[in-house]
């Protein structure tokens, strides 16, 4: 059986439709997918991502657990409420899953896992906390409810629905960051500059009790309900990575467009996938992630075949990872994974035709702005 968010009834009475994911009733439009896709763009729209699991973990031995697990340094987290974002890896170098970490104090540091991995990604910190540092407590926190406010006029409009004394140290909240405030009930709100649309906005984390009005009063002034699908489009248009498509446990980050997760500092920082990672580097990497621009008519999906034409006049097959049509661009997008020497255009099999496309830097649309030439 399915679970559920708190806010589960209310999508049902705004008439959203509902679909499995990852083991979750959600909400994938209430209406139109474009028409809430362009809302985030252009205006707001909140989103109910309380399928994500937020866990708390606390002791004295969380940093250096935590820089054993993940494939990023928290040794760059020193100020409370920094958050980064990090892979967390198997001994073989696969991702386990990709998360978001909050530096609140020395003996505490708060996690956002996917909805898909929760349960495996619980198991596994735990398997390895045992290990490591038996005095650290994992909780995971189904007692909150997650938020996702989005768009060029989000910040605006959900910090006025705040207390009047935090609305300025709201909006003064630098990218990457959050706070812990109180709410009007006087309860604990956890409020980030975070999200997974390309535009400005928060991420706010609060009891499950005060989520249904929050939705609500956001509804009211302004900020429309949106549901997984614009969700997806809005990612994979910021060149983000959805995992289970374009990252996994057969693929480490080096191929998936996630070096950047990986620091490989020189105190020789020894955390889980580090030597088969160092290996895969020791070799001429076979395959990367890239963005795709179809030229002709046809719609990118994930699992298409890309052929890429190499030297000699070779070819070398590749796969897309995730594909959509892009409402700001009116134009079918992907990320795939093909050889590393894949030049400027590639080849994509559509229903039994091999359709041109050309190899784009990511992203391709940030802040409202297109950031290719279409």
């Amino acid at each position: 059986m399915a679970r559920c968010t708190p806010l589960h009834d209310l999508h049902a009475a705004l008439g959203a439709r509902m679909v499995d994911f990852g083991g979750w009733d959600m909400p994938v439009h209430y209406g139109s997918q474009i028409e809430e896709h362009h809302r985030v763009r252009n205006d707001a729209g909140v989103f109910d991502v309380s399928h994500m699991c937020v866990l708390d973990l606390r002791g004295a031995g969380v940093r250096p657990f935590l820089s054993r697990l993940i494939s990023n340094d928290v040794a760059k987290l020193r100020l409370s409420g920094k958050a980064l974002y990090s892979c967390m890896l198997n001994e073989a170098g696969g991702v386990l899953d990709d998360l978001i970490i909050y530096f609140m104090t020395e003996q505490w540091f708060r996690v956002v896992v996917n909805a898909g991995t929760r349960d495996k990604d619980i198991a596994w910190m735990r398997a390895q906390a045992a290990v490591w540092h038996s005095d650290i407590e994992i909780i995971e926190r189904s007692d909150l409810a997650m938020l996702a406010v989005q768009g060029p006029k989000a910040r605006q409009i959900a910090s006025d629905l705040l207390p009047s004394h935090l609305r300025a140290a709201v909006l003064l909240l630098e990218p990457f960051f959050g706070c812990e405030y109180l709410s009007t009930q006087g309860s604990t709100w956890f409020i980030a500059r975070t999200g997974y649309t390309g535009e400005e906005g928060f991420e706010l984390i609060l009891p499950v009790g005060e989520v249904v009005a929050l939705w609500e009063a956001l509804n009211a002034a302004g900020v429309a309900s949106c549901g997984l699908g614009a969700r997806d489009t809005l990612r994979l248009e910021a060149g983000m990575n959805l995992y289970g498509n374009d990252m996994d446990e057969s693929h480490n980050p080096l191929e998936s467009g996630l070096a950047w997760t990986v620091s490989f500092d020189d105190s020789g920082r020894d955390f889980v996938g580090r030597k088969a990672l160092e290996a895969f580097r020791t070799t001429l990497v076979p395959r990367k992630l890239i963005g795709l621009i179809l030229e002709d008519r046809g719609v990118l999906r994930a699992h298409q075949r890309v052929v890429a034409g190499l030297a000699k006049d070779a070819l070398c097959e590749g796969e897309v990872t995730s594909g959509t049509f892009s409402p700001t661009l009116a134009r079918s997008i992907a990320f795939a994974r093909v050889p590393q020497a894949t030049g400027e255009t590639v080849q994509v099999e559509i229903r039994g035709n091999l359709l041109n496309a050309r190899v784009v830097k990511l992203p391709f649309v940030r802040n409202g702005r297109i950031l290719i030439t279409l």
